[in-house]
């Protein structure tokens, strides 16, 4: 029996995950972990050995009761404690989900970033000190169950279709107003792409870690071009940092201020790795982005209405310039 467990299905990146398995024929049955089991597990530990027993392999996504939404997958809440009852509770072949957040965002990273470079997550972004520190408790894991393969993925910021709302709240939206002074690189992987890294990683058993992001990278005007956005607007880090805190606070943000870190300096990944084990991205990072961007103002208007605008706005300019003559002229 072919028996999968996979947490955080609820999410937009574990319905994805769960539809794959689903069309499996070699999948005999999915086991959907929800958080109220991995909080069950912390007051009854037997509770997860028990619907663990006969699973093949083990896929933790995360938990997708988070309240701040940060990587478009869905995912956000990195449980611990959760994570470590897993692992207690298992000894199966399995794939973690993390983040390419666990490298840091830092001025001195290469660029790109590949799976040999250290972990040194911005400390200003709790996400991925947590999703730095699960990593941890499964190396340890891993080492004391040496017959096991465990894949970690690592991917950039997660976008489609079903996230526009989402990233255009955030702070990876290619606003107007960007942070730091250089042109920082940045990534988008479509969800559908990463579901199907997570699938190769099953199938394969594929062990160590793996980054995944379409291949290169945009640089931030680009991103705004991208978005619509007016000229750019450079701000110290600082300021956008207090910014970034009083938009978190009045809730116009769905991603922490820790995040400005990570827009200000490169944090971007190379995917030979994962090509090499046999995996395509079907996106860009343009095509993720555009796909997952919803035009807010001005970028929503389409060119020929903003021509009329353009035009209208001159007319009416003009009629009133000479209009202003003229009573000049009576007086």
């Amino acid at each position: 029996m072919n028996i999968v467990v996979l947490t955080g299905s609820e999410s937009l990146l574990g319905g994805r995950v769960a539809d794959r398995l689903a069309h499996d024929p070699t999948v005999d049955a999915i086991v959907r972990l929800t958080p109220d089991d991995l909080d069950r597990a912390h007051d009854q530990p037997g509770s997860l050995k028990a619907r663990l027993e006969g699973a093949t392999t083990l896929i933790h996504l995360g938990r997708s009761d988070a309240v701040a939404e940060l990587d478009g997958t869905g995912t956000a809440g990195v449980d611990i404690v959760g994570s470590r009852a897993l692992l207690d509770a298992c000894d199966r072949h399995g794939v973690l989900v993390s983040s390419a957040t666990v490298y840091g965002a830092w001025p001195n990273n290469p660029v790109p970033l590949t799976e040999d470079a250290p972990l040194r997550p911005h400390p200003a972004l709790a996400y991925a000190t947590h999703k730095a520190e699960v990593e941890r408790l499964v190396a340890e894991w891993r080492d004391q169950h040496p017959d096991v393969r465990v894949a970690v993925l690592r991917p950039g910021i997660a976008v489609a279709e079903d996230t526009s709302d989402w990233l255009a709240a955030s702070l990876w939206a290619g606003t107007s107003f960007a942070p730091g002074e250089a042109d920082t690189p940045v990534q988008f992987v479509h969800l559908d792409d990463l579901a199907s890294a997570v699938d190769l990683a099953r199938r394969e058993n594929l062990d160590g870690p793996y980054n995944v992001a379409p291949d290169g990278w945009m640089r931030s005007d680009e991103l705004r071009r991208l978005a619509g956005r007016g000229p750019r607007v450079r701000m110290p880090e600082r300021v956008s940092h207090r910014l970034a805190q009083w938009r978190w606070k009045l809730g116009m943000t769905s991603t922490p201020p820790g995040v400005v870190a990570y827009r200000v300096n490169p944090w971007v990944v190379a995917n030979d790795r994962l090509r090499a084990a046999g995996w395509t991205p079907e996106y860009t990072n343009e095509e993720a982005y555009v796909l997952g961007d919803r035009p807010t103002g001005w970028a929503s208007v389409s060119p020929r209405r903003r021509q009329e605008l353009v035009l209208g706005g001159l007319a009416v300019g003009i009629t009133g310039i000479l209009a202003g003559i003229g009573l000049a002229l009576r007086r």
